[in-house]
């Protein structure tokens, strides 16, 4: 069939080379020129496993271009996957979504199907398509259907050829069967329903694993105070099917473009529908809580910062990826630096768009190892394989004072008993043989 796919972030990206692989036509809309030329020559914009050796195979498939006239004229069906940043007050911003729905109502010139694929607002997809039958300039059919993506920055390839399950929203049978088709090869189960069911799983989906994560970190901090051990807990619970072993890790909180977002925005939904949600309110506050967590450790050991050489390893909200979006990592460093630290920092990929953040505050690293150099503390926020490689004698003989505070639970607690150092990590007993 031949596609559009509006925007070319995480997610149109990902869909337009995954559809694209399954054998459709693509193009890919952009408004960024530079960003464009790049995809043209078979370069990813951004750092996702798998996906720039994926559009490479797929390039006599794939078209790139910031002439969205052309490319939504006489396609079969647009998807619009552009973001939905949370504004102020925690809604959801569609001002890219109705541009993207303005300039297909003014070119297209034949049916399609409109599939919005960016999460947005329970509502937003008959919304969407009242706003393009108003403004139509050409007599067509326009039909939009809902079609949430549910995948995992670090994993957006896999999640998507291999999708847990594909949900259609459809308001008609031509949508239903249109969307049939797209994803006719794709081996995946198949959830059709209206646009709202549709729309509503995909926040009560990302809210739920946020809900748990948030969970398991309180259950982690509650352990440091009496005694026990979060992974021992975390194992225990994850046995239990109905709960699962999933999103069962504790550490300093979820950040990325979703969980944060979502959590926001459904929450900002339901007050404006004059219904509260508690427990997603909570999952915000102990998300915004627990970001924290690790510099409420450092000032027991250091009354003050001013002046100490700090390690940071991991600057990107997860390994896999290097968005940087409500990185614990930002918070943490904008702290550090107000407060007089000096920092060498670690990151194998996004090292560079977090000088963009700090331009020429921090000190950058080709290697953990060399982050931990003469350091009097260190901080662990992403889980790097680089990062879980080092051994409690990288710290030991690299750091002036091996004081390591790890937000990712990256190594055993018995393995650093024998050393002088503190090793305190979340829900877990601290090790402590300095002072």
């Amino acid at each position: 069939m031949k596609i559009a796919v509006a925007g070319t972030g995480y997610v149109g990206l990902v869909t337009g080379v995954c559809l694209a692989e399954h054998g459709h036509l693509v193009t890919c809309v952009d408004v960024d020129e530079k960003k464009v030329e790049l995809m043209k020559k078979g370069v990813s914009p951004i750092y996702e496993e798998g996906l720039p050796e994926l559009m490479v195979k797929n390039m006599e498939r794939l078209t790139f271009t910031t002439d969205y006239a052309s490319a939504y004229r006489d396609a079969e069906v647009i998807f619009i996957g552009v973001g939905t940043p949370e504004k102020v007050d925690g809604s959801a911003n569609l001002k890219y979504v109705y541009t993207v729905a303005k300039q297909i109502a003014q070119s297209v010139e034949k049916d399609c199907v409109v599939v919005v694929k960016s999460t947005v607002p329970i509502g937003t997809n008959d919304k969407v398509e009242d706003f393009i039958r108003s403004n139509l300039v050409h007599s067509v059919n326009i039909d939009v259907a809902s079609n949430p993506e549910f995948l995992a920055q670090g994993t957006a390839v896999r999640d998507t050829l291999h999708a847990s399950r594909i949900v259609i929203g459809a308001g008609n049978n031509r949508c239903r069967e249109t969307l049939e088709k797209v994803y006719k090869t794709f081996d995946s189960p198949k959830l059709i329903t209206d646009r709202r069911s549709a729309e509503m799983i995909k926040y009560a989906s990302n809210d739920f694993l946020a809900l748990k994560i948030s969970y398991i970190n309180e259950i982690a901090n509650f352990c440091e105070t009496i005694g026990a051990n979060i992974e021992d807990v975390a194992a225990g619970m994850g046995f239990d099917s109905r709960i699962g072993n999933k999103f069962l890790k504790a550490g300093i909180g979820y950040g990325g473009s979703c969980f944060p977002k979502d959590t926001k925005a459904l929450h900002w939904l339901g007050n404006y529908y004059d219904q509260e949600f508690k427990t997603i309110k909570a999952a915000i506050e102990v998300n915004d809580n627990q970001k924290l967590k690790l510099l409420k450790k450092a000032r027991q050991y250091y009354p003050s910062l001013e002046g100490l050489q700090v390690a940071v390893l991991g600057l990107a909200f997860k390994p896999g990826t290097n968005d940087l979006r409500e990185a614990p990592s930002i918070v943490n460093v904008g702290i550090l630096l107000d407060d007089g630290a000096s920092i060498r920092a670690y990151d194998p990929v996004a090292a560079k768009a977090f000088d963009a953040l700090y331009p020429g505050k921090l000190t950058y690293c080709d290697q953990a190892k060399e982050a931990l150099n003469g350091a009097d503390l260190c901080f662990i926020f992403t889980e790097w394989d680089e990062v879980r490689a080092l051994t409690p004698e990288d710290f030991c003989s690299r750091m002036k004072t091996p004081i390591i505070l790890d937000g990712r639970n990256c190594y055993s607690v018995e393995s650093f008993e024998a050393r002088k150092v503190v090793y305190d990590s979340i829900g877990r007993k601290t090790v402590n043989t300095l002072f």
